[in-house]
Formats: C-alpha cells, structure tokens, sequence
C-alpha cells in the first residue's frame, strides 16, 4: 500500500493523470537504487549535465507531503531542459507548459533511493507536428540514457 502511495505522489507530481484519468506506470520511467539518497541526487544532477541539459532547479516536495502526515525528509523534483527548446515549444504549444521542463522525481524509501520520470514519448503522442516529435523522440532517447547511465553508476 505505502509503495501505491508513492507512485500516485509521484504521478500526481509529473502530471500525467491529467492525461490518462488514471495512473499507468507503463508510461514512466523507473529506477530503484541501494545507494543513499545524497549520492544519488549528485549523481543524477551531473548526468543530467553530461547529456547536455541545464537543471533549472531542484524543488523540495517534502514540506507538503509532512503536513499531509507523509514522513520524509527526502523528496526532490529535478527540473531539466534545454531553454531555447522549452522557450520555443512553450510559445507554439502554450498548453504544454505543466509538463516543462522536464522532470525526474527522487525520493528516499527506506534504505533505497527511487527515481521516476514521465516517459517523453508520450509528448509524441500529444504533438503530432513532425518539428516537435523530433525533438520529443530525441528527449525521450535522452531520459532512457539518464535512467540507463543511472543504473550503470547506481547498485539496482
């Protein structure tokens, strides 16, 4: 039960309910980790870089969560891009904007640390400008990279 808790948090935070009515796990990427959740943050923010995106920023999510009785103290929204992309889909597709800058929610459970993010192939889905489904091809290669290179650096 704790773990659907998680997922629905985790969901609910990469807004693809809004899409789907329901949670579909299917369209994310996951990634469970042995290694504590402060290696793990660096080592996702540097990855992030080496595949050539900026993080625009790190959002604490756990203020919310303790007051709605959930307890940790280690819950992080990372938000990547590239900013001329988001700047100009932002401006051709305004409706896209809950779902920029990319994301990658991590949070500590236990001894393990989880990362979890929106597949961006489902942007493919919901764009079907050729222009913009290059790109969002090209960013779902780059978030299955970030996973894979994760998992490469990280004990699953």
């Amino acid at each position: 039960m704790k773990r659907l808790r998680h997922l629905f948090i985790v969901i609910s935070l990469l807004g693809s309910l809004s899409w789907h009515g329901t949670a579909q796990a299917e369209h994310l990427q996951m990634l469970r980790s042995s290694e504590p959740f402060p290696e793990t943050m660096s080592l996702l923010q540097e990855t992030i870089k080496k595949q050539g995106y900026t993080v625009s920023r790190v959002q604490r999510v756990d203020i919310g969560l303790s007051k709605s009785g959930y307890k940790t103290d280690k819950y992080r929204v990372v938000f990547f891009g590239k900013d001329k992309e988001i700047q100009g889909l932002l401006k051709s597709h305004p409706q896209i904007a809950p779902y920029l800058p990319l994301k990658i929610v991590i949070y500590a459970e236990q001894t393990d640390t989880i990362l979890v993010s929106l597949d961006p192939d489902q942007f493919i889905k919901l764009f079907p400008d050729v222009k913009q489904q290059q790109m969002f091809m090209r960013w779902n290669k780059d978030v299955h990279a970030i996973f894979d290179q994760m998992r490469l650096k990280t004990k699953e």
